[in-house]
């Protein structure tokens, strides 16, 4: 079993709140992410959880135990660091193995646990080299494999993938998809990469200075954010607002396109947001006027920055390889998918 239980979380260092009252339920075998910008928090709670921090106030359980007092070691948790932390004069099979030789587990036994661990992470082969001979994959597979070997009730990942490039962090998160799904072992995955999160985790809590804006599944939170900020941080490329226009005086474009995704909106409705794939493009003379100022061709699709009379903030449309002939300074249209839309109060919360 590996529930966690957050029951009115607390962090201060000194007069300073770093963690400001968190209420969080991990389910057994969930793949929870903690996501958000950096010092929101996130890591402070996952080491709060690994006994690597106290905690100031509230009740900390795993599997309705209270662990705020427990040693680290006693807490069956495991932590993976975002730096391997391999001790470069042990093979492979020494450094997945020490944890267990510290606790007095038998060489055979060791051995054994040490081999079934690097069968689920492919690492086989690896067992008699030293760090220095291994990949940035490969070290990191070892210091999840050292992990592994504990047979904790809970997986703590702090940011373990941002040391690896593009594709390796490709290759891992599929790799960490399916050793969750082969252990069934509950995961706790910090990140600030929302990539990660939309495509790892079965839930995501949103952090945000020390609180969490928004708890659910990825696609939840990507159609119905809480707020701007869940909205802002969650998605790539981010999402469009717009600001009320004023009662007088507004430009056309601005105007046009704030009655498209916010006309029946009440009065207290401020900014309207919609995602770039929902901005559509059109030959110019039609929808809403704007310019192109720049124009991102990724093959697949495109990524094109506009200019709406009257909007201060660039738009950004996600659109299909129709447009790849798009170009800076080009004149053209826009027709928003207004079913899509998405509209904020003056507080940040979501009204509609």
């Amino acid at each position: 079993m590996g529930q966690v239980s957050l029951r009115g979380i607390r962090k201060s260092y000194g007069s300073v709140d770093v963690i400001k009252g968190i209420d969080l339920e991990v389910a057994d075998g969930e793949f929870m992410v903690f996501v958000g910008p950096s010092g929101c928090g996130k890591s402070t709670t996952l080491r709060m959880i690994a006994g690597l921090e106290s905690v100031t106030a509230g009740d900390l359980l795993i599997d309705g135990v209270r662990a705020n007092d427990l040693r680290p070691a006693d807490r069956g948790a495991a932590m993976v660091f975002q730096s391997y932390a391999l001790y470069p004069h042990m093979t492979v099979a020494e450094n997945m193995g020490f944890a267990l030789k510290m606790a007095g587990v038998p060489g055979p036994r060791r051995d054994e646990q040490v081999r079934n661990a690097a069968e689920i992470l492919r690492i086989t082969e690896l067992l008699k080299r030293y760090p220095k001979e291994l990949s940035g994959g490969q070290r990191q597979r070892v210091a999840i494999g050292r992990s592994i070997v504990r047979k904790p009730k809970v997986f703590l990942f702090d940011e373990p993938l941002s040391n690896l490039d593009a594709a390796l962090r490709v290759n891992m998160r599929i790799e960490l998809s399916r050793l969750h799904k082969e252990l069934g072992t509950t995961m706790i995955y910090v990140t600030h990469d929302q990539v990660e999160a939309m495509t790892l985790g079965n839930r995501i809590a949103v952090f945000n200075k020390g609180v969490v804006e928004q708890l659910g599944a990825p696609m939840e939170l990507y159609n119905r954010p809480a707020n701007e900020f869940v909205a802002t941080f969650i998605g790539a490329p981010r999402i469009n607002l717009i600001a009320r226009p004023p009662v007088t005086g507004a430009a056309a474009g601005h105007r046009a396109l704030w009655d498209l995704l916010a006309g029946s909106a009440p009065a207290s409705a401020q900014r309207a947001g919609l995602r770039p794939e929902h901005l559509h493009l059109a030959p110019a003379g039609q929808g809403i006027a704007a310019k192109v100022v720049l124009a991102e061709h990724l093959g697949d699709s495109s990524i094109i920055h506009l200019r709406v009379d009257g909007i201060a903030d660039l738009l950004s449309a996600k659109v299909g390889t129709e447009h790849n002939t798009v170009e800076a300074e080009q004149a053209i249209g826009l027709t928003p998918d207004a079913t899509w839309a998405l509209v904020f109060g003056a507080d940040g919360r979501l009204i509609l």
